[in-house]
């Protein structure tokens, strides 16, 4: 997933999904893969991680992070049934 921040004149943005050169987002990842995987719509998975870490990502950041195990999930729906 790649994060583009906006650059300003002063340096004075402060991101608020992670902070200035932090890169790592996993935790949040993991967490929105869980609970992707319990049913929760995309919707409800925005609304819950502001609840949690106090600030909201979009649907489509959500959609775009469970898109990526789409075919994991696809492979094990598909395996062979011994």
């Amino acid at each position: 997933l790649e994060i583009n921040i906006p650059r300003d004149r002063d340096a004075s943005f402060e991101p608020q999904i992670l902070k200035k050169y932090d890169k790592d987002i996993s935790n949040i990842e993991a967490q929105i893969i869980s609970m992707y995987s319990k049913g929760m719509t995309t919707r409800d998975i925005s609304s819950h991680i502001k609840d949690i870490y106090g600030f909201g990502v979009s649907a489509g950041l959500v959609s775009s992070i469970t898109n990526k195990i789409l075919p994991t999930i696809d492979e094990w729906q598909n395996r062979p049934l011994d």
